[in-house]
């Protein structure tokens, strides 16, 4: 088990009755957390106009979190491409590399940028299969749930409006990742050979990754390159197998990485009792409802809060996948679900992302998580 190693995903929820400063200082303290409890690395991800989310820029809260850490990864899950150029987010990182040099991870997704025709392939073959939902060692498969409804909802659109300039279109990603890389190496040129050189930026010590939630151009991009993916359970359970089989049939050795290196998400709420985890784990579903709905995160309610809510069996359907794959109890039941979920997609490393209304109780679940874990 030791050989597995656990990582953390960083959302900055803010609670009801929290602001937003108070998430930043918590997750900085959460990261303090993760550092002595031997969390691999700390991811901060990357979302916009959600109430009760305030990781809006990754390079933004990695360089508070850097200065409050001393040896911990640091990363973004991830920097959004589809409203930035390849310039900028080298810069970004490279400033942060000028001053922290080989903490950083560089993670990189597709939001919003265009995609590849044909560029999904089908479930690769050696995908293990899934009956009755779950795979032969048990992990749940939940039916795919659909995104068409969210990506075409007004608020998507005025994302859009606001993130990108009028009139500018976002960049192919193949393309983008693959300048991005060229900059990062010093071996950008155009067709008639002007050089660019990025400084800070060019040789920076990052590692790369892709993040993706389906077998498609995500993955077909980070196996080409060589690069490390990171695999979305949290976000797509239903498409994770093929997700990880579609990167390690694309895989192409690399200066870098030898071996494909796959990573996968889990929701995750720890507790030393089981109805204790699933309490703080209340608020969980009307979270997700806030964001599929297409309205925005709202601030993670408590669970009276929670429990308050009348639910339509509409509303629970456009939760359902999400809420019976989170892993809820004691640390010896999550530990348990982990490891199925690592035996099942192969995975190299787990991420773990876990929001309570409480911030004492958020850092308790890590804690007893990492306990246990070093116990396996």
């Amino acid at each position: 088990m030791a050989n597995t190693p656990l990582a953390v995903l960083d959302l900055v929820p803010i609670s009801t009755g929290s602001t937003a400063g108070q998430a930043l200082r918590n997750s900085i303290d959460l990261a303090q957390h993760a550092e002595r409890l031997g969390y691999a690395r700390y991811w901060f991800a990357e979302h916009h106009l959600n109430p009760g989310v305030a990781g809006t820029s990754p390079a933004v809260v990695l360089a508070l979190t850097a200065a409050a850490t001393s040896t911990i990864r640091l990363g973004a899950g991830a920097v959004q491409l589809g409203h930035r150029t390849a310039l900028s987010t080298v810069e970004e990182f490279g400033l942060l590399d000028a001053l922290h040099p080989g903490r950083f991870d560089l993670g990189l997704g597709r939001s919003g940028g265009r995609n590849l025709p044909n560029s999904r392939p089908p479930v690769p073959v050696g995908a293990p299969p899934v009956v009755d939902g779950r795979t032969a060692n048990g992990l749940r498969v939940p039916a795919p749930f659909s995104f068409e409804k969210l990506l075409g909802s007004p608020r998507f659109a005025l994302h859009q409006r606001l993130l990108t300039l009028p009139g500018a279109e976002s960049q192919a990603y193949d393309e983008q990742i693959a300048d991005i890389l060229a900059l990062l190496a010093g071996s950008y040129a155009t067709e008639d050979g002007i050089e660019a050189h990025v400084v800070p930026g060019e040789g920076a010590e990052l590692q790369v990754w892709i993040l993706g939630s389906s077998a498609g151009i995500s993955a077909q991009v980070a196996g080409a390159n060589g690069l490390r993916f990171a695999a979305n359970y949290h976000v797509s359970p239903a498409t994770v197998l093929e997700a990880a089989e579609g990167y390690r049939a694309e895989f192409v050795p690399s200066a870098e990485l030898e071996q494909p290196y796959v990573s996968v998400s889990a929701d995750v709420v720890v507790a030393e009792d089981e109805d204790i985890a699933r309490e703080l784990a209340t608020g969980y579903g009307l979270w997700v409802h806030s964001i599929r709905s297409g309205a925005g995160a709202i601030r993670f309610p408590t669970p009276d809060e929670a429990r308050s809510h009348a639910w339509s069996e509409q509303e629970r359907d456009l939760v359902a996948d999400r809420v019976e794959t989170q892993f809820i109890g004691t640390p010896q039941q999550v530990a348990d679900q982990l490891e199925t979920l690592r035996d099942a997609t192969g995975a190299d490393e787990l991420i773990i992302t876990t929001i309570t209304h409480d911030h004492a109780d958020r850092v308790r679940s890590y804690e007893l998580l990492a306990e246990e874990w070093k116990r396996r």
